[in-house]
């Protein structure tokens, strides 16, 4: 509860900044099928570009909680640190072998929450390639807690004033599509992992094509 009320405290106070900042514009795959409103449980998972990829995200998704798997780098610097606290953020340290931080995402999964995850784990560096290869927390969460992924895309375009920042929210992939009784868990897990960064593939090519079509229109 107490997180819910900061979040909307934030959102309240914050959407002129964010606004001013990011400018966001929403694309879709399939409106009809996915839209901004979260119903239900769910596993929110997004390309990696940099730490204002959870704001565009928590904005995005205005009317949910938003609780996101942060690494332990965030929660040590001193403003930002107490801020994602009081937000929800989940702790993930990326050098210990606890594994804390999926109990806890699964414990909010199954009251019904939102947990975002960015499955890259990390941001990659300039010169990789991107998305890094996913890491399988994520499918693991979504098999084990049947809960459907919502996948997301943005292009990263922060603090631009000539351009805005782009997203694109995906339809959902369901973990009961992936079960299978012939195969193990693992190779379960793997094909899931797998199909999750095809998804946010080829939403970035669907979101590089709309942002082409409106600027071809715009001219």
């Amino acid at each position: 509860m107490f997180y819910s009320f900061f979040n909307f405290f934030a959102k309240i106070t914050g959407w002129p900044i964010q606004f001013f900042l990011f400018r966001t514009k929403i694309y879709y795959e399939d409106k009809s099928v996915q839209n901004r409103q979260l119903k239900g449980k769910a596993i929110v998972i997004c390309n990696h570009t940099s730490v204002f990829d959870y704001p565009v995200l928590m904005f995005a998704f205005f009317t949910r909680t938003l609780r996101v798997q942060m690494a332990e780098l965030l929660f040590k610097k001193p403003f930002l640190g107490v801020l994602i606290r009081l937000l929800g953020g989940i702790y993930v340290d990326r050098y210990s072998t606890n594994l804390s931080f999926m109990a806890k995402s699964e414990a909010i999964l199954n009251k019904g929450g939102v947990v975002g995850i960015w499955p890259e784990g990390r941001i990659p560096k300039k010169d990789e390639e991107r998305p890094l290869e996913f890491k399988s927390g994520a499918a693991f969460l979504s098999l084990s807690t049947d809960t459907p992924l919502i996948p997301v895309y943005t292009d990263g375009s922060y603090f631009d004033r000539k351009h805005r920042a782009h997203i694109i929210i995906g339809t959902p992939l369901y973990p009961a599509d992936f079960a299978d009784s012939g195969k193990d868990e693992k190779e379960t897990i793997e094909n899931l992992t797998r199909a999750m960064r095809e998804k946010i593939i080829d939403l970035g090519k669907q979101l590089h094509e709309r942002k082409t079509e409106d600027a071809r229109t715009a001219s």
